[in-house]
């Protein structure tokens, strides 16, 4: 029962996570499920919803299409939507009911495609695993699949991977180009945010590319390796008050929250603390000091901080909720994946 929660409410899911990535890229994205898991993810998990248009769409699986497994019928619904929808590709997403009745995915990938004449990425997320899962999933099957090695390097062209509502809290890419455009080059692009597959599909223009959270990890790697781009991990998107907070802080123990490439950059702006790093996500054993922890569950996370003796905790006030008996100096650091809140909303 290590992921029972009994003080804060679910985490954003894979599936989540993988339509995020997903929302720009210029496909239609069925999510396979009977409506409850669409409505999760515009309703709470996807902010830019009520800014921005995609073409995603819930499956409306019945009672005995989860149970028959009527997977014509679901990519007959895909190719009547290709038919209204000038899509570049489809993407099929999975959730709980096609797990559970074990739905063979790449099956349905095969049908759709003959179906619609498209290309099709079926993605065996399950909801049971957190955002960042599905995140790094995505970008594994439209990086192997879409890039072409016909372009160039462009200098100065940088790529940022991990650029998503739920690791930054932020709606466009506008901050993050901001960021990182001193450091790094003057032409920078967000995958997946105000992008969409041509910018992957072109990916061997870029100079470097940046990784801003561990999701984007793998699929850097696996561009260095394959086409000799160098990456670097980066943090940003910290809102100034929360930095000027923390710099602050002197000869004091530190608790930071967050995914882990956020909070390592704002431990970076810490000096003369004693700080210790923690996710409830993906961490990189490699980007790992010797005390950061991987909170597995609430228990372990209330263990944490109860025996911690920490002075500040930094992390988004959604947590304080399973924290009672805490007393010491709290600074906010929303988490959009925790608590649903921007980087506006601090």
């Amino acid at each position: 029962m290590k992921k029972l929660l009994k003080h804060l409410s679910p985490l954003a899911p894979d599936d989540s996570g993988a339509c995020s990535v997903l929302y720009e890229m210029g496909a239609v994205t069925v999510i396979c499920d009977a409506g409850g898991c669409a409505g999760n993810v515009c309703g709470f998990d996807e902010p830019r919803w009520f800014t921005k248009r995609s073409a995603l769409f819930s499956a409306g699986l019945r009672d005995m299409d989860a149970i028959l497994g009527r997977d014509e019928l679901l990519v007959k619904k895909l190719s009547l939507i290709c038919e209204q929808v000038d899509a570049r590709f489809t993407a099929i997403v999975g959730t709980p009911v096609p797990a559970v009745i074990a739905t063979d995915m790449r099956a349905i990938e095969r049908m759709a495609e003959k179906r619609t004449g498209l290309p099709c990425i079926a993605l065996n997320t399950d909801g049971t695993n957190l955002y960042d899962y599905g995140e790094e999933m995505v970008y594994k099957r439209l990086f192997e699949q879409f890039v072409s090695d016909e372009y160039s390097t462009v200098k100065g062209r940088v790529g940022v991977l991990g650029a998503t509502p739920l690791n930054t809290g932020e709606l466009t890419s506008d901050r993050i180009k901001g960021e990182l455009r001193s450091e790094y080059g003057t032409d920078v692009v967000c995958f997946g945010l105000d992008s969409g597959i041509d910018d992957i599909i072109r990916a061997c223009e870029c100079e470097k590319i940046v990784v801003i959270a561990p999701s984007g990890l793998a699929i850097a790697r696996f561009l260095n390796k394959k086409y000799g781009i160098p990456y670097d991990v980066s943090g940003c998107c910290i809102d100034k008050n929360v930095l000027e907070a923390a710099k602050a802080l002197d000869n004091k123990k530190v608790l930071i929250i967050h995914q882990q490439f956020t909070a390592d950059y704002l431990r970076e702006q810490l000096s003369g603390c004693d700080v210790t790093c923690a996710s409830w996500f993906k961490m990189v054993a490699s980007y790992k000091q010797e005390n950061d922890v991987h909170i597995k569950g609430e228990d372990q996370f209330i263990e944490l901080v109860e025996n911690g003796d920490f002075d500040v905790i930094i992390a988004d006030s959604f947590f304080k909720r399973a924290l009672n008996t805490f007393k010491g100096e709290w600074i906010d650091l929303p988490h959009f994946a925790v608590s649903g809140r921007l980087n506006k909303d601090i």
